[in-house]
């Protein structure tokens, strides 16, 4: 038996709770499938997985021996990146996460410059705004706009994102202009359904004031957001990279300009710092080299 096809393969029965479609994502069949679980249970003594007509879940044992069989595949996707480079070509795959917004405006561009460079490395770019199980779902990077990045993964910060407070010239003559952080409180506020309550922190010098802001819009994506306060819903507080072309066309207003919105941080945060994969440092380093640069340019 290949055991490290059957650890991969148990992975994937682990992640999507079914042998079939674990066969479909590795172009395998079922019974092969069934072949490599029941080899892996027989080579460890123990039951990993409970079948049931409707399911497949983890026992126990299946719970702890997921761990090990997931850090084993990392290394040896590690030792396979090394030995790739004998031929002087960085190969290998990264599957990464981050937000809709960032994904399409700064990311997904800078992507394909890396990609350029190297034409053996594959990404899996995954955009989604909800929080994700790196261990679970198989993600080796997820970059993330926050001050608070999780505690229980490894960060590092590649740069940093400023934000503006905006507003469309509609929404202004109909309401009103704010001419403090105090006034913030008596308009449409638009904000992210992550927060139990929105702040804004502001700055201005030494000063450093918190606003608390209501509306009756939330959304969990930037972009929706912004298109909400284009079309009049109210002000929004959007990172510079998504209005400032708005900004210099006119269609939006940049709001307190005395004021500067306490900047975020862009984190990539990953599982462990151990066997940390070639392929995914050299592209840490490339994403830093560049997202470090302000303001940033439109990637082309």
């Amino acid at each position: 038996m290949d055991r490290l096809t059957a650890m991969q393969v148990f992975t994937e029965v682990a992640r999507l709770g079914s042998f079939t479609a674990a066969g479909d994502e590795l172009d395998m069949s079922r019974a092969m499938v069934t072949r490599y679980i029941a080899a892996l249970e027989s080579w460890l003594g123990a039951r990993l997985l409970q079948r049931s007509t409707r399911s497949v879940t983890l026992t126990d044992a299946g719970a702890d021996c997921l761990t090990r069989c997931q850090e084993m595949l990392r290394l040896a996707e590690g030792a396979r990146e090394e030995a790739g480079l004998r031929d002087g070509q960085l190969r290998g795959q990264i599957r990464l996460t981050t937000s809709m917004s960032f994904g399409m405006a700064q990311l997904a561009p800078l992507i394909g410059r890396f990609l350029a460079l190297y034409p053996q490395v594959r990404i899996d770019l995954q955009m989604s705004d909800r929080a994700v199980n790196l261990i679970e779902e198989r993600i080796d990077l997820a970059l993330r706009i926050t001050n608070e990045p999780d505690p229980g993964l490894v960060g590092r910060r590649l740069g940093d994102c400023a934000s503006m407070i905006v507003a469309s010239p509609a929404y202004l003559a109909a309401h009103g202009t704010p001419l403090e952080p105090s006034d913030l409180a008596r308009h449409h506020c638009l904000s992210y359904s992550h927060f139990g309550r929105s702040e804004w922190t502001l700055t201005r010098g030494e000063e450093r004031v918190t606003a608390r802001v209501n509306g009756r819009l939330s959304a969990n994506e930037a972009v929706a957001l912004l298109q909400a306060a284009r079309h009049g819903a109210g002000i929004a507080l959007q990172p510079t990279y998504l209005v400032e072309p708005l900004v210099a066309s006119g269609e939006l207003t940049a709001l307190l300009p005395d004021w500067t919105p306490v900047s975020m941080g862009i984190y990539a945060l990953y599982p462990s710092r151990r066997q940390l994969p070639l392929t995914l440092r050299t592209l840490l380093d490339f994403l830093q080299t560049h997202l470090q640069a302000q303001p940033w340019p439109a990637w082309t």
